[in-house]
């Protein structure tokens, strides 16, 4: 809501010397969003002034149309004589008043004027346009034409009202009643403790039997409708200066001068109203609801198929208006037009006003349908004032009567379904209560009286909600209205005291702990959407049965091309590492824990629950079993370098055997025991994919894959060359490890080392090996590590050599070389029975 400073002053008596920022400042301690106050006419500087187009001479031989101007400027010039301008414009001629910048003046933008030749005329100024003068669209994009009245050599500042301050303010959609200058003056009184002229105190004509005729087929939906009819409008009257102005302020175009009215009285009141030219109305006007797949053409020239949840406006010919978003074409108010040979003008000259109260939930839903959002449907969506309908209509009437010379007719239309004004129960030490500070009866009466409610009662307050705020419904909107007016920043300000015992659960640990460990090891953190569409998992090669496959879909998605959500977190993270190569960023280890969404066997149906109360321990035990399951993954991603070169050395690639080791390091944080082995899946390459288990209940589970991808992925996904990537299921691993880590117990004995190396088949694998080394080796074994493969002729067609450093340490002495080597002859002893290993060299 854009709210010029100069109107606001109308309805309340602002100090003199208040700028804009103070009264911007003074709205947002009482709770109003101002974005920001412009400065309109800053740096303009005179003269500017009326003058009287006498004379036109066209210039040839350029490539665009230009004219050479004399102007009357008065005395404005100091000379008295004409003001020769050269003009590329052609909307006005001889006779014409216009707006002239004379040359010494400065034009918003620093812009400064003097005289210059161009096109073989020396121009002593410029006749001026709306834009040039920043005064916004007047739907002309021309010269500004100006009734005939005004005097030659009149200051044009003043009159076109240049210099001005206008506050643009986010009105949230509980403040609705703010989206107008009534709403906003209301505002602004209370916040400077000042009264209040309210434009809606009108004198209305009571309802009677003879106005326009109108129906109401779905009272719900329209619960209040008043008509009145103005005859005699003059079809060649403009909207003045003044109207104008204080539209395009408020950032709205000029139209003609019905239209300008209804859309100012609109701003004024926050009513919204609709002119009906009544040569066009067949019959009487009526409310219904659409009939599903009806046709109608809206002002835009749109021809929009309805449905049967939409409101209308009809007469007999059918729906002459979108209720509460945007009229007709068929009835729209008609420009006014010369005829040609005769010089008669003709034009609308009869109009039916319409203002309405309509359902604010239909509203929304139509104009959300049909993505036609409208000044009218913002209003409606938010909260229209019932009570000021028929103010809006007389005010309506009254400018038009004013303005184009009009007739009101005697008849008053007012329809009103049966209502009464609601009320609130509420303590008067409620709003000390949720403040948490003394108020006391009197200042919570008085607050609540400043934004119009009526108080009865003592101890116990009786409070009846004004019809402009149908956001205040209990007792804790009347608390926040309190609040707010005593303003936020005296509340005093307490730390919530923390329940002793309480931290962060083991889970929640767990997920900090691979946070830092994925951190430390050079990963940077990618936070990704939890939509995918379906077309992803045959980028990853995924079969066709694969239960990664099954997925919950949306009903509202956010993107009709991301419907479901998601069962791996590859797809975002994948997304995010082509995205930074496309712009240059090619060393790349990314990192993602998060949730990923299994769907049911039987997905089960959620009830949809109230909001009048509390859902009931079995409502929430019912919904929370028809959520799908939501285990939390772990995932990383590789591409380019993983050590970059330097004088230390010429640096390596990232590949398949970062990923696994990804996946160990998790393993650590969880302390749970990792065993990783040869495996094949959907995305990862044949001869480059580890499968990754751990043991639960006894039983080796696979809990995810590492590795590196497969080129046909790589290529369907438009990632760089060898990326590699590691998912698990980080709440399996988490089960699998100890309730709490086990702090390493570290010996003051030496460490004995011994390496061997075993020569196997080709297709045994290492991780076999590895497991009966640990085996065979028994208590004495620290660790163990594989430190080369080697292949050759040396060892053998169809034979790989492993090579391991076992460090053995006991925790009370120090190991004589004869038990290391009999730890060692008995780890390769078990290798040699379980694999075949064959100890190289012997």
């Amino acid at each position: 809501m854009r709210v010029p400073l100069s109107w606001l002053r109308e309805y309340v008596d602002l100090p003199a010397g208040e700028t804009g920022r103070d009264v911007a400042a003074k709205l947002v301690d009482a709770g109003l969003e101002v974005e920001t106050v412009e400065q309109l006419g800053g740096g303009l500087q005179g003269p500017l002034v009326v003058g009287k187009v006498l004379t036109i001479e066209e210039l040839e031989g350029f490539r665009k149309p230009i004219r050479f101007c004399t102007v009357d400027v008065g005395q404005a010039n100091g000379t008295g004589e004409p003001q020769e301008i050269v003009c590329g414009a052609r909307n006005f001629a001889v006779g014409d008043k216009v707006v002239v910048v004379l040359p010494g003046a400065v034009l918003p933008g620093d812009f400064a004027i003097a005289s210059r030749k161009t096109y073989g005329k020396t121009s002593h100024g410029m006749i001026c346009s709306g834009d040039e003068l920043g005064m916004g669209d007047d739907g002309t994009h021309g010269i500004i034409v100006l009734p005939h009245e005004y005097e030659v050599g009149t200051d044009a500042i003043e009159l076109l009202q240049l210099v001005d301050e206008v506050l643009d303010i986010d009105i949230t959609p509980d403040r609705g009643y703010c989206m107008s200058m009534r709403g906003v003056a209301r505002e602004a009184a209370t916040a400077y403790g000042l009264p209040l002229r309210d434009p809606a105190l009108l004198d209305v004509p009571a309802p009677n039997s003879y106005g326009y005729l109108v129906k109401i087929d779905d009272p719900a939906g329209c619960d209040r409708f008043t008509a009145r009819t103005v005859t005699g409008l003059d079809p060649e009257a403009r909207s003045p200066i003044w109207l104008t102005r204080r539209l395009q302020k408020a950032g709205m175009r000029p139209i003609s001068l019905a239209v300008d009215v209804t859309n100012y009285v609109m701003l004024e009141l926050g009513q919204p109203l609709h002119a009906y030219d009544r040569s066009r109305l067949d019959g009487a006007i009526g409310v219904r609801r659409a009939e599903q797949g009806e046709k109608f053409t809206t002002l835009d020239g749109v021809k929009r198929t309805l449905d049967s949840e939409d409101l209308v406006i009809t007469d007999n010919s059918g729906p002459i208006g979108l209720a509460g978003v945007m009229g007709g074409a068929d009835t729209e108010i008609a420009d006014s037009v010369t005829d040609p040979h005769t010089g008669q003008v003709t034009g609308t000259t009869d109009v039916v006003i319409e203002a309405a109260h309509f359902d604010s939930v239909s509203i929304s839903r139509t104009a959300r349908r049909l993505k036609l959002s409208s000044e009218a449907s913002k209003r409606f969506e938010r909260g229209v004032d019932p009570q000021a309908a028929a103010a809006a209509a007389q005010r309506t009437v009254d400018l038009l009567v004013l303005l184009a010379g009009g007739t009101a007719e005697a008849g008053v239309t007012e329809l009103t379904a049966p209502g009464a004004p609601r009320t609130i129960a509420m303590s008067a030490d409620h709003p000390d209560r949720v403040a948490g500070m003394d108020y006391g009866r009197e200042t919570v009466v008085r607050r609540l009286q400043e934004v119009g409610c009526d108080v009865y009662g003592q101890d116990e307050l009786v409070v009846t909600v004004p019809s402009w705020r149908p956001d205040l419904a209990e007792p804790n909107d009347l608390a926040e209205e309190v609040i707010r007016l005593e303003g936020y920043g005296n509340l005093p300000s307490t730390l919530p005291q923390v329940p002793s015992g309480r931290g962060l659960t083991a889970r929640q640990q767990l997920h900090r702990r691979v946070g830092r460990a994925l951190a430390g090891a050079g990963y940077v953190e990618a936070l990704s959407y939890p939509f995918i569409g379906e077309q992803v998992f045959d980028q990853l090669q995924l079969p066709a049965h694969d239960a990664t496959r099954q997925v919950v879909k949306l009903v509202n998605p956010i993107s009709d091309e991301e419907p479901a959500l998601r069962t791996t977190l590859l797809p975002g993270l994948l997304g995010a590492l082509r995205r930074n190569d496309s712009r240059g960023s090619h060393d790349l280890a990314l990192f993602e824990t998060g949730s990923v969404f299994r769907a049911a066997a039987q997905p089960g149906v959620a009830v949809r629950l109230g909001v009048d109360r509390r859902p009931t321990d079995e409502e929430i035990e019912t919904l929370n079993a028809a959520l799908p399951a939501q285990p939390r993954y772990a995932a990383v991603v590789l591409a380019g370098g993983r050590e970059q070169a330097g004088w230390w050395g010429k640096g390596r690639p990232a590949d398949w055997a970062d990923a696994v080791q990804a996946a160990r390091a998790l393993a650590v944080e969880a302390g749970a025991e990792l065993v990783v082995r040869q495996g094949q899946y959907g995305p990862w390459h044949p001869g480059r994919c580890a499968e990754l288990l751990v043991t639960l209940d006894g039983v080796e589970t696979v809990i995810g894959h590492a590795g590196e991808l497969h080129p046909r992925v790589v290529k369907a996904m438009g990632l760089p060359a060898r990326t590699s990537a590691m998912e698990l299921d980080l709440d399996r691993l988490a089960a699998a490890g100890g309730e709490a880590l086990q702090a390493p117990r570290i010996s003051t004995f030496p460490v004995a080392t011994q390496d061997v190396a075993l020569i196997v088949d080709a297709s045994v694998p290492a991780a076999s090996v590895e497991a009966a080394l640990r085996k065979g080796a028994g208590e004495l074994l620290e660790s163990l590590r594989l430190f080369d493969v080697f292949t050759g002729e040396q060892v053998g067609e169809g034979k790989k050599s492993l090579a391991y450093a076992l460090r053995f340490r006991a925790a009370d002495r120090t190991l004589t070389a004869e038990e290391s080597t009999a730890a060692r002859d008995a780890a390769v002893a078990l290798a040699a029975e379980r694999t075949g290993a064959v100890l190289r060299g012997a």
